[in-house]
Order: C-alpha cells, then sequence, then structure tokens
C-alpha cells in the first residue's frame, strides 16, 4: 500500500511556514516544512513523495530556481508557486516550467487547499500510470526477438502478410507469434496491446 502524500511547505517566513502547515494539517494532510530551498534540496534524495509549496522570493535560492533544479534532479512531484510579488510574466513563466498552480498573497484557506488537493490527485494518478508502465515493461521483457519484431509491425497496423513478408517468415508463423505476444502481454484485443505501447512509450 503506497505510502500517505506528503506537503513539502518551503518558506523563509517562519509565520506563512506555520500557518500553512496547520491549516493543511487541520485538513488531515501531512507536512513538512523548510526554512530554504536550499535546506529542501537536501532533503530531496529521502523525501517522501507529494507536493511542494514553494515561496518565490528567498535567500540564496528563489523559488524559481527551485523549479528549474527540482527538473533537473528528474523529481515529478507537483509544485505550487506562492508569491506577494505576483505579476503576469512571472506566472507565465511559471506555468511554462510546468508548475501545477500560481497563487498570489494573501490567498485564503479554500485557495490553497483546492490547489494541494488538485496537485495530489494529479500526482496519484501519475503514480498509477508509472505503476501500470512498470508491470507492461515486464511483460514486454519476456518476449523473445521474433515476439517483439511481430509486435512492432502490429503496433504500426500491418496485417500479418506483410509482417510475415519483412520478416520473410510465413504468415502462419506470424499468427503463432502474435497469439505468443497477446497472451504474454495480456492483452484481449490488438487496441490494447497498441494502448501498452503507448504507455510504455514503445509506439
Amino acid at each position: 500500500m503506497p505510502a500517505e502524500p506528503v506537503v513539502h511547505i518551503v518558506d523563509d517566513d517562519e509565520g506563512v511556514r506555520s500557518s500553512l502547515s496547520f491549516l493543511l494539517e487541520c485538513s488531515d494532510l501531512t507536512t513538512r516544512t523548510y526554512e530554504s530551498a536550499v535546506e529542501f534540496l537536501k532533503a530531496v534524495p529521502t523525501m517522501a513523495r507529494g507536493c511542494i509549496i514553494t515561496d518565490v522570493r528567498m535567500p540564496q535560492v528563489s523559488g524559481m530556481e527551485l523549479v528549474a533544479r527540482l527538473k533537473d534532479l528528474g523529481v515529478g512531484d507537483p509544485v505550487i508557486v506562492i508569491t506577494g510579488h505576483a505579476d503576469v510574466p512571472m506566472a507565465i513563466a511559471a506555468l511554462r516550467q510546468g508548475v501545477a498552480d500560481f497563487i498570489e498573497k494573501p490567498f485564503s484557506d479554500e485557495a490553497i487547499l483546492l490547489a494541494v488537493r488538485s496537485a495530489l490527485a494529479k500526482q496519484q494518478s501519475r503514480g498509477e500510470v508509472e505503476i501500470e508502465r512498470d508491470a507492461i515493461q515486464q511483460r514486454l521483457a519476456t518476449l523473445s526477438g521474433r515476439e517483439r519484431e511481430v509486435m512492432d509491425g502490429l503496433i504500426l497496423g500491418k496485417a500479418n502478410k506483410v509482417i510475415a513478408f519483412d520478416l520473410d517468415i510465413s504468415a502462419r508463423t506470424v499468427e503463432v507469434y502474435r497469439a505468443n505476444v497477446m497472451t504474454k502481454m495480456r492483452a484481449r484485443t490488438l487496441s490494447e496491446l497498441v494502448r501498452m505501447a503507448m504507455i510504455a512509450q514503445l509506439g
């Protein structure tokens, strides 16, 4: 069973950290607080999955710099950026960097709770896709080289006879490999097989 998600709050203002943590904890959400982006970055390798709330203006490393560094580190947790100095170009830049939300201070309790719950829901969906992708990759690993070639042809929409011609084997042999592929991949239909390939980022 997956661990409970954690909301990581990164802000150099102790008052903001405390109030946000209190609000979220009262809504049954687990939080961790950090007084700087530097402190948070040190915790990234072992941090619990969830979402991240970061202020924009912080010493040493700003919120936007933090977003960029997290992207470089391959951290996929959604980020909510909060600021008391918002402007349109900054908001556009943040959204282009892939932040989940951009909220200007002062914000209501409802606004931040909605943003957090939406971010966590997206993170959960992403996690489910990753689990499914891993399962598909494991099934792919059970295919022989020839079965993989036949599968590639099927995904491209080629008929058995065309695949047979391309691989210089008989159509009957293609049918055997095709049946093996469907069984090993646990695909009931060709459309399911194509969907699996898309999830595995193969075709």
